[in-house]
């Protein structure tokens, strides 16, 4: 009799101690272990200027529960992180940082980045960056290592007529 009284007591500890963890109070961002290797976004659009390549750019923060299962899930498929690595500069960006990023040719936040001038609201969220340094689209969707990988080619079939843009 109380040994399922007991599982639901852990499940709900447990959780709630996933769900109100405290904020990472201004230290840098934690990226967790993942087969793609993430690179800060200025240093991606640095890179796209002289060796053009579309930017796709991983919108997370630390409380989301969905990007955690797609670092797991998703970053940690060895297709899908080879199709980044090679055919993409890949971008992790915290949706709750204050520090300076210059998005579709405007300087802002991180924060604001998301919200006003990329209009996302909810995550994840995937934003493709042309090497000028302007979006192309955005996804806001949880997807499997699959699904991603049938995105990351559908991209690099328009990938020609965007690295233009």
């Amino acid at each position: 009799m109380f040994r399922p009284l007991a599982g639901i007591i852990f499940y709900v500890v447990f959780l709630s101690g996933v769900v109100f963890a405290a904020p990472n109070s201004g230290k840098a961002p934690v990226i967790p272990q993942s087969l793609v290797q993430w690179m800060d976004y200025s240093t991606a659009l640095e890179k796209a200027k002289t060796e053009p390549k579309l930017i796709f750019v991983d919108m997370y923060a630390d409380w989301c529960i969905p990007c955690r299962v797609m670092d797991k899930n998703v970053y940690m498929n060895p297709t899908v992180a080879s199709i980044l690595n090679k055919k993409f500069y890949p971008v992790k960006l915290d949706v709750d940082s204050e520090s300076p990023i210059v998005c579709d040719g405007k300087k802002a936040t991180a924060k604001k980045c998301f919200s006003e001038v990329w209009e996302l609201n909810v995550l994840p969220s995937f934003v493709l960056v042309a090497p000028k340094g302007l979006s192309i689209l955005t996804v806001t969707d949880s997807m499997s290592p699959q699904e991603m990988q049938m995105l990351l080619d559908k991209f690099l079939e328009k990938e020609k007529e965007w690295i233009e843009r």
